[in-house]
């Protein structure tokens, strides 16, 4: 027999060992974010179409083995990307469940390439672009009220027929959208849990009381796990708890509609997959704009809210939102709101109409507006761009397994600049690290990987990576106007690396992005022998308040306008002596843009769909009336916003 079996958070005391295997094999696992809900539910599939007994063992970490055939044993064993796995299997088919498993591996468990990222979705799936929506709210996340339920004297009968109702819904899902609600079957079939459950209720427990119980442990296991991504997964585990709790209450599942999702908070995943044609728009109760989630969803033009709080939302009552106003209602006056939604709808039509004009403000300044890129597609979809002001190429290659040639990323960056119709496109290197993992570039974990290796910084040990990414752009460049930019730039020493490595210019212009307030606060001296300096509002609003922007609950204290990061962009522009450029999402605000503007910034690179709003703000704006001083003075970000 082997050793003790790793608590996980849902395994009982009591839970039987785990049989000593006859044979195994070791694999490396390949995949993005290791053994996650997905390819582990794969790998749960395949190993119970044998007659073996099969189980995992993590060698880099010793937990295990575990159960090969239970998801929630397999996925919380959270075997990460790089990691050795020890495969052992006993019974009649063990030989040939090792040499599926095996197989499996080397399709890296399943997880082939597939939609782009979700920071890389077109806004051609988008929503509106509108600020301001209307709608029966759609509420996820809510529990299931169990306050009423009465127990019979057949509480395993009802949990099997809630399962096989369960397992109908799923499997529909799961062929309409693929393997996300794969996942959700394998989690509705585990046996480890199932067993949990079906043993409270034999010890007397009401079957939504057992079923709650173990998937709130299994919940709190995965978000025990020390991975962002799979921590996130534990939504997959409430997703379903919630289904099987529905049907054994006799709640009925809210159909999609045309109206206002209401979430606790917004992940990218959601963000990304949302059907932005059947959803009017997105609650969201956390605070925080500059999370993942956000930023993907305006990318897409998806009318969205954030910070509305414990706000009581009735399912199906009818809601409101302007986030202009950062105003949020229940039964609102919906002949106002309706006439509010027209009026925008003709702002972003004439906004539309006119965005091929120049954003030249009523005192005669001309500010460029560009695009952020992360696809091809989003440069065709740009609407009166003038260039891209960030290519993101570790999104526009981020379904890559193996790095991309020279000639791979030159086509690419020519696709770019061709649908910008020949504008200047800015390429800004490689950008991994902290919650954007590069497949082909694998790194050691950290604890804290905000603070560690990230941006520029990884490539010291990678230089070939870099030399291969800027001969790609030496080349475009000889075509078409490109510039470049560096990330994640923290000293002098920095750039003279970064620039010795590009080698000869040729006419090339050359930035850094400014995203930490060491580089802000010494800007002139690192800006000394460049052309510009581009601005990453995102990652200098996290740092600068000390708050992760993908933690909800410090999310509210990484506001974009907030005073301190005002002083600081306001530092860099008044020190860099180069032009100076905004690529966060605070340039996506058409009011912050005004303000930005005003600063003296002379560029701004927003998502596509706020492209013709935010010139059409400029054009309206007198940048000499905006009361600059006053703003850099404000005792907070809702100070600033009330001045806007």
């Amino acid at each position: 027999m082997v050793g003790k079996q790793d608590h996980l958070g849902v395994v009982t005391a009591d839970a039987p060992p785990v049989v000593e295997a006859d044979r195994s094999v070791d694999v490396v696992v390949g995949n993005e974010h290791g053994l996650h809900a997905r390819p582990a539910a794969r790998l749960v599939g395949l190993v119970n179409g044998f007659d073996a007994v099969v189980t995992v063992t993590d060698l880099d970490t010793g937990k295990g083995p575990v159960d090969a055939g239970s998801l929630s044993m397999v996925a919380t064993l959270n075997a990460q990307q790089g990691h050795r796995v020890r495969v052992g299997a006993s019974g009649p088919q063990a030989a040939e469940a090792l040499a599926a498993v095996e197989e499996l591996a080397k399709q890296n468990f399943g997880d082939d390439p597939g939609p782009a990222p979700a920071e890389a979705v077109s806004s051609a799936s988008g929503g509106s672009g509108l600020d301001v929506a209307i709608g029966p709210a759609v509420v996820a996340g809510a529990q299931v009220d169990l306050d009423n339920y009465v127990a019979g004297d057949n509480e395993l009968g009802r949990l099997d027929d809630a399962l096989a109702v369960a397992g109908d819904q799923l499997r529909e899902l799961r062929d309409m959208h693929g393997d996300i609600f794969a996942a959700h079957l394998a989690l509705l079939d585990d046996r480890k849990v199932l067993d949990d459950v079906r043993a409270s209720i034999a010890a007397g427990a009401s079957a939504p009381g057992a079923w709650q119980q173990v998937y709130d442990e299994l919940a709190a296991a995965f978000e025990g796990l020390d991975d962002e991504y799979q921590r996130e997964r534990a939504q997959d585990v409430r997703a379903v708890r919630d289904r099987v709790l529905r049907l054994l209450v006799g709640v009925a599942e809210e159909a999609p509609t045309h109206g206002i999702l209401v979430v606790p908070e917004l992940d990218a995943a959601t963000a990304a997959t949302i059907d932005a044609t059947r959803v009017a728009g997105i609650a969201v109760r956390a605070a925080g704009t500059t999370g993942h989630g956000v930023i993907v969803a305006r990318s897409r033009g998806i009318p969205l809210i954030t910070g509305i709080g414990d706000v009581d939302v009735p399912r199906g009552a009818v809601v409101s939102f302007d986030a202009r106003t950062g105003s949020f209602e229940v039964a609102p006056d919906e002949e106002r709101v309706r006439a509010t939604i027209t009026e925008r709808m003709g702002e972003r039509a004439q906004a539309i109409a006119d965005a091929d004009l120049p954003a030249t403000t009523r005192d005669g300044r001309t500010i460029d507006v560009l695009v952020n890129v992360g696809v091809v597609q989003d440069a065709v979809d740009a609407r009166g761009a003038d260039g891209s002001g960030l290519v993101r190429t570790e999104v526009l290659f981020g379904d890559r397994r193996t790095a991309p040639t020279v000639d791979e990323q030159v086509d690419a960056f020519r696709a770019i600049a061709q649908a910008l119709g020949g504008k200047p496109i800015t390429i800004r290197t490689w950008d991994i690290g902290g919650d954007k993992p590069l497949p082909f570039l694998p790194q050691d974990r950290e604890a804290n990987p905000f603070l560690g290796e990230r941006g520029l910084r990884v490539f010291h040990r990678r230089p070939e990576l870099l030399r291969d990414q800027l001969e790609a752009v030496r080349r475009t460049a000889a075509e078409t106007p490109v510039h470049v930019m560096f990330p994640m730039v923290t000293t002098a020493d920095e750039v003279a690396w970064a620039l010795q490595e590009l080698g000869p210019r040729d006419g090339l212009e050359v930035g850094i992005m400014v995203e930490v307030p060491a580089a802000a606060l010494r800007v002139g001296s690192l800006a000394a022998e460049l052309d510009f300096v581009s601005i990453g509002t995102n990652d200098l609003t996290q740092y600068t308040t000390a708050a992760d922007r993908t933690n909800a609950a410090v999310a509210p204290l990484a506001d974009g306008l907030d005073p301190a990061v005002l002083q600081l962009i306001d530092h860099v522009v008044r020190n860099a002596g180069v032009r100076v450029a905004v690529c966060g999402d605070l340039a996506s605000d058409p009011k912050a843009a005004v303000l930005l503007a005003a600063l003296g910034v002379s560029e701004l690179s927003a998502v596509g769909p706020q492209v013709p709003l935010v010139k059409a703000q400029l054009r309206q704006a007198d940048l000499g009336r905006v009361n600059t001083a006053a703003v850099l003075a404000a005792r907070d970000a809702a100070q600033v916003r009330g001045l806007l």
